[in-house]
């Protein structure tokens, strides 16, 4: 039997209720590769699954996560071996297939990326999709330009997973980094990742009806979206590019095409989901490259399965600082 976060949903009233209980190997979805879970995380889309389901759930019941890193138990591909250690995100998985709240995870073998050498499981996990995007889209920036000393790199919603890890990989990389944060008392935590400058959520979610602003920005590494991100591309340098990663703000944009025909700032969609192998392996090595672990660990959370329906609240509420790192060995 294998402890799995199951998330059930009544037909009568359409409300869903999520808790730990034990099924059936045979109960897994198909594929080609049986892994087993070591550590698994918490995104926005995890508490979305766990409780209301958003839309992303195709059907009940279901286990969510929807990223894991573990060790290969059986593989009918010949790419992987029991014993090999592998990482997984994104392929909707924890939504439209399950996921890796569970202590066993079976999967197609497209989907998985060797564990890159110099991350353990854990640390994998404490990077998770949230730092895997972060880091898809400090390579986004990159590859338009941004380089250090060309001035302050923006990171709003900076206090949440992805605004975390992409503190940290850009304060390494030897960027000014300004983190956006709502929460005053994250001040140090930010500034203990790499942020040089803490900029107030309030300062930029005032609309202004001016569609140009003083250039202040080398980059920006959005998780917001929203009036926030409209306000951001008035204030961005010539030339220079805003990753857009989260909408945490909401998904509308009201903003006006100014500074892209004056200033020729560039606005870039960051997928992690969909990414081809050949992006995974390049950012998951980068990763393990780019981003200090010392202060990876300052962002982790512990948590164990039974500890989710709680955490999947809170995170939709905005209440989670960094990151959280589910135990399934535990």
């Amino acid at each position: 039997m294998i402890r799995a976060l199951v998330v059930e949903k009544d037909e009568e009233s359409g409300k869903t209720s999520a808790a730990v209980r034990e099924i059936e190997e045979s109960d897994l979805p198909d594929g080609e590769v049986t892994v087993a879970v070591e550590y698994s995380t918490l995104n926005y889309k995890d508490g979305l699954c766990i409780g209301p389901g958003g839309g992303l759930v195709r059907s009940y019941p279901h286990v969510p996560g929807i990223d894991f890193a573990g060790t290969v138990e059986s593989s009918s591909d010949d790419r992987y071996k029991p014993g090999d250690k592998v990482v997984l995100t994104g392929w909707r998985v924890g939504e439209a297939h399950w996921g890796g709240y569970a202590e066993k995870a079976r999967v197609r073998a497209d989907w998985l990326v060797p564990l890159p050498e110099g991350l353990d499981t854990r640390q994998a996990m404490a990077v998770g999709t949230a730092g895997f995007t972060a880091m898809l889209g400090v390579m986004a920036l990159e590859r338009h330009g941004l380089a250090p000393g060309q001035g302050p790199v923006l990171v709003t919603g900076a206090s949440g997973g992805v605004g975390s890890v992409a503190t940290a990989i850009l304060g390494r990389l030897g960027h000014e980094v300004a983190a956006v944060t709502g929460r005053p008392e994250s001040a140090d935590y930010l500034r203990s990742l790499g942020a040089t400058q803490i900029v107030a959520r309030a300062d930029l979610a005032e609309t202004t009806k001016r569609p140009l602003e003083a250039e202040t920005w080398s980059g920006c590494v959005d998780a917001v979206g929203g009036p926030m991100l409209a306000r951001v591309l008035g204030q961005m340098k010539y030339g220079a590019s805003v990753a857009a990663v989260g909408l945490a703000g909401g998904a509308e944009l009201p903003a006006k095409v100014v500074p892209f025909l004056l200033r020729g700032v560039n606005l870039l969609g960051i997928d992690s989901v969909m990414q081809p192998y050949e992006n995974r392996l390049e950012a998951w090595q980068r990763i393990a490259r780019d981003l200090p672990m010392e202060k990876l660990e300052d962002m982790v959370r512990p948590a164990r399965l039974s500890d989710l329906p709680q955490l999947g609240a809170d995170i939709l509420k905005g209440q989670v600082q960094g990151r959280v790192v589910v135990d399934l060995t535990a």
